[in-house]
């Protein structure tokens, strides 16, 4: 585990010390004395993709540097799980859409599972999936069913404050509202009404896994404002409509639009419905004491419900607003930006098959919070891998930047202790090209990758573990079959037969170096040094355009006798990988 002195990198060039520099001043002149509390919300709405994993993540990674330090630290997961269910997400299997629409309006915990789920209902089935990665990637949280919390009574006393100061928080949403103020008809912050309708769905978009997925600020109401809706007793559904409510006897009636039913409560003994969302999220501020909460760029618009919670948790709850960035938005290699509401969006669990924690958590934490990134489920993850693998080297050679060190150990390791790590980290492109040609055979995979180094052979798949794994799963889910390598079961006679005499020579000189050269860098050496021979240089010459573009009419050749193709995996692999006596009957040895 790191040393406190190791762990406080400099505030200029780490964005997460900075952050926790902030967060504990703030805590200590708040609430001197109690533990630091930071918080995240999420609503399993449908999948949990890696866009709301930024709302853990922030938190999590300052939560864990302020730990470091020796301070105690509540890091609350909020699971928005007794929020509306909006609408049915795209592409969920055993999910008949027209029959999931019954429940629209119903909390999220009373809408049934998809079809063929081992978890009681819909919210249950979407968090156990987050929570088993938010597990690997070793986040320590305290997790809060909403539903728990307000059917319990738990915010019965917030929930009657909150009506009895209704015109408190009506004058407040009041700020923000144009339709009185001709000047502003255009649309909040001067925009036209086609821009706020962007706004107003980008905010909206933003919410489905916030927990701001709530539509309805309670402000549409003929009787007067309530920020309170039942669900209804008959159908379960929010389509309620609060027609009056006594202040003295907290006795309450309304009337459900969906299917008519009636009642009358006394919200001092009701726990069924909720806070609309811009007064739920600030009551929870100041009820939890949260000093740190991360938010969506989309809720930086004049009127969001993080702008306008400010004022609520202020002038009405007697609270602070927590301290905390915009942070942007996360998006996929040639994928654009994630919705939960649309179909086949990776999640975290989806990440974590195809790249190691460390790596994952590695992204979220070398950027700062208000920068964008792309997460690579493509070709690109190679390359993220290579220098992932380049970051570590440079780590155990001492010659690594601060603020990249700092990343590196917060991806490696938490307050708690290291995270899992493969024992034998080989390159991950040659790891998937080897998966790719054999097919996951186990015999196969050791002996090609036992001869990548003679000297220090791989004695077991298990020492290359778990990133073989994740790139055995890359290869099988990511890449499309048509760009699979099968290597050829006999030669190519017709075009062995159609080589010149260079043609010929250069193959010549290959299979004339196999078994001195029968090791990744030995290979490497002889499959570029091959047209440098040919082209009477020595075989560390510099290269040059035209050696360049002999190099690449060689690897063509090779490519296509080997797998009928012009590419393929990068060569020395290939030829690891399919072996010294069937590269040879391939050549035409």
């Amino acid at each position: 585990m790191p040393t406190v002195a190791e762990s406080q990198t400099s505030t200029e060039t780490d964005w997460v010390s900075r952050f926790a520099d902030d967060v504990i001043a703030e805590s200590e002149r708040r609430a001197p004395g109690k533990p630091v509390v930071v918080a995240s919300g999420l609503s399993p709405s449908g999948p949990i993709h890696l866009g709301n994993l930024r709302e853990v993540m922030t938190p999590h990674l300052v939560a864990d540097e302020i730990r470091r330090r020796g301070h105690t630290v509540r890091h609350l997961i909020s699971w928005d799980d007794y929020d509306r269910f909006r609408k049915v997400p795209e592409g969920i299997p055993g999910v008949d859409k027209e029959t999931w629409t019954e429940h629209i309006g119903k909390p999220l915990t009373s809408v049934p599972a998809p079809a063929g789920s081992a978890y009681p209902n819909w919210a249950e089935h979407f968090k156990a999936a987050m929570t088993a990665a938010l597990d690997e990637l070793g986040v320590e949280y305290d997790g809060i069913s909403q539903t728990e919390q307000y059917t319990a009574g738990t915010y019965r006393e917030q929930i009657l404050h909150a009506m009895k100061h209704r015109a408190d928080i009506d004058a407040v949403l009041d700020r923000y509202r144009t339709k009185k103020d001709p000047a502003a008809a255009q649309g909040k912050g001067g925009k036209k009404p086609q821009q706020q309708k962007k706004v107003d769905e980008a905010e909206l978009e933003a919410a489905e896994g916030s927990g701001a997925a709530d539509e309805d600020d309670g402000s549409g109401n003929t009787a007067g404002y309530f920020p309170y809706k039942p669900y209804c007793g008959n159908c379960e559904k929010d389509l309620t409509v609060v027609t009056s409510y006594d202040d003295d006897s907290t006795e309450l009636n309304y009337t459900c639009s969906a299917c008519g039913f009636a009642e009358t409560v006394r919200l001092s003994e009701f726990n069924r419905g909720k806070l609309v969302w811009k007064v739920d999220w600030p009551m929870r501020w100041a009820y939890e004491g949260v000093i740190f909460e991360p938010s969506g760029v989309d809720h930086s618009s004049p009127g969001s419900s993080f702008v306008v919670g400010g004022q609520i948790v202020r002038e009405v709850f007697d609270g602070v607003q927590p301290i905390g960035p915009m942070y942007a938005f996360v998006g996929i290699s040639g994928m654009a930006k994630m919705s939960s509401s649309k179909g086949g969006v990776p999640t975290p669990a989806d990440a974590l098959k195809i790249m190691e924690a460390p790596l994952l958590r590695w992204l979220y934490a070398r950027r700062k919070p208000n920068q964008s990134f792309k997460i690579a489920f493509d070709q690109e993850i190679q390359r993220l891998y290579d220098e992932w693998d380049s970051l570590g080297r440079k780590v155990a050679d001492g010659t690594v930047l601060p603020a990249d060190a700092a990343a590196y150990s917060r991806a490696v390791r938490t307050a708690a202790g290291e995270l899992p790590s493969t024992p034998r980290p080989l390159p991950y492109r040659t790891l998937a090209s080897v998966a790719d040609i054999t097919a996951g055979a186990e015999d196969q995979t050791l002996r090609i990758l036992s001869e990548l180094d003679p000297e220090n052979p791989l004695t077991s798949l298990d020492e290359a573990r778990p990133r073989l794994d994740r790139a055995e799963n890359w290869i099988t889910t990511q890449v499309p079959a048509e760009a699979r390598t099968i290597v050829r079961d006999e030669p190519d006679k017709e075009l062995l037969g159609s080589l010149d005499d260079q043609g010929r020579e250069s193959l010549r000189l290959l299979l004339e170096g196999l078994d001195a050269h029968w090791s990744l860098d030995g290979l490497t050496t002889l499959v570029y040094g091959v047209p440098k021979v040919l082209a009477g240089l020595e075989p560390d010459a510099k290269p040059t355009p035209e050696l360049k573009a002999a190099q690449r009419s060689f690897f063509a050749l090779l490519y296509r006798l080997l797998v009928s193709r012009d590419t393929g995996p990068r060569l020395p692999t290939l030829l690891l990988a399919v072996g010294a006596d069937r590269v040879r009957r391939l050549l035409g040895a």
